[in-house]
């Protein structure tokens, strides 16, 4: 029975480590963030750059939308934001999130909100890089998490 304990003991501890050496190196400096990314959510392709600002923390803009004008032929805008003032940021500049930091224990990026423009919504937001290089951006509101991935361009 000893030897079986032992045995599970080493093989968990062995998961653990294989677990730890699959995580991107990328999640081992704050400032490997950032840089320019781009992505598709619910068929609207956009570029957004996260720069690092004056006091430590992080924030995401968009800068390109690929469909940036309406039906109309206007310029889309952030129409569901729920701070009417932002309501008339042109869709490419809105701000997805600001006062992101890096947790060096973690190897992650957290501690903001992101925002969805398509929904009008913010969520609590973990960010880390995959084994492939991508960003993976979770936001959670309650106990509802979604996931999406941003390629690096730049």
């Amino acid at each position: 029975m000893k030897w079986k304990s032992v045995l599970m003991l080493l093989a968990v501890m062995l998961m653990g480590c294989s677990v730890s050496f699959a995580q991107n190196e990328l999640n081992n400096n704050g400032d490997n963030i950032v840089g320019t990314y781009e992505s598709t959510q619910n068929g609207d392709r956009f570029k957004t750059k996260i720069e690092k600002l004056k006091d430590g923390t992080y924030r995401a803009q968009v800068f390109w939308v690929e469909n940036d004008k309406d039906a109309n032929g206007n310029k889309r805008l952030d129409e569901k934001n729920p701070d009417k003032s932002l309501r008339s940021t042109p869709a490419d500049r809105i701000v997805l999130f600001s006062g992101l930091k890096y947790d060096a224990k973690k190897k992650e990026w957290n501690g903001t909100k992101i925002y969805d423009p398509q929904r009008g919504i913010r969520a609590k937001m973990t960010a880390s890089f995959e084994k492939d290089g991508r960003l993976k951006l979770t936001g959670s509101v309650l106990l509802i998490s979604e996931s999406v991935y941003w390629k690096r361009i730049q």
